[in-house]
């Protein structure tokens, strides 16, 4: 609103300095739909290879999926909001918490509600496979558009954008479900946890998220039959 009004204000008093601004955004025009082109065929072939790298990586599907259910509880059970995360072979990463307990009290009931049959908690709203799919999805829309029309349009990246992040979220939650996060976390076991070495409690003051990593192992059960 004071963007607008200021721009308005602009134009009646000062016309000559909106010319610049004019001339960006006609070039914006005529350049994103290129760019969105390049980054649509990229992703059109980099998302399916991310997605296959973690569904054929167990320990990395183990450690996601209990990444998850740690930062599900954290934000249900102690309050944190908007919390991130990523998944290691050897453990998770959690951002947006500073207190190692808290973490590692979370990660534990995490893990202990998944051997007892908790299979949602592996699943998260705001994990970053919902954002991949959306951007594989805005792909294959856009350049379907492409081929159908013919000839590059902002108007086809806007259709592509607001259908794939409608149908992203939910598409998201599966391809989660099924290929990149699991609740068989029996043989899984909590190590520790610990700041980063690239994080501390002094972070924050440097605009760097605090990074906690939670060490996880895999202890096969032994049949004794």
């Amino acid at each position: 609103m004071y963007l607008l009004l200021l721009l308005i204000l602009f134009g009646l008093f000062f016309p000559v300095l909106l010319i610049p601004l004019f001339v960006i955004a006609i070039f914006m025009l005529f350049f994103l739909p290129f760019k969105f082109t390049i980054d649509s065929f990229f992703n059109l072939f980099s998302v399916p290879k991310q997605i296959y790298q973690i569904a054929t990586n167990p320990k990395l599907k183990k450690n996601h999926g209990l990444e998850h259910a740690t930062i599900n509880i954290l934000e249900k059970e102690y309050g944190y909001n908007n919390l991130a995360g990523y998944a290691e072979e050897d453990g998770f990463y959690i951002m947006g918490v500073n207190n190692t307990v808290y973490v590692e009290e979370a990660a534990r009931k995490g893990l202990s509600l998944m051997r007892k049959g908790k299979n949602k908690l592996a699943i998260h709203k705001r994990c970053g496979t919902s954002m991949t799919v959306a951007n594989f999805l805005s792909a294959v829309i856009f350049l379907v558009l492409l081929l159908s029309s013919g000839y590059f349009s902002i108007l086809n990246m806007i259709i592509a954008i607001v259908i794939a992040n409608l149908i992203g979220p939910y598409l998201g939650k599966i391809v989660q479900e099924k290929f990149t996060t699991t609740s068989k976390v029996q043989e899984m076991e909590i190590k520790r946890s610990y700041f980063s070495e690239n994080s501390s409690l002094n972070s924050s003051f440097f605009n760097q998220p605090v990074k906690i990593f939670v060490e996880t192992e895999q202890i096969p059960y032994i049949n004794q039959e």
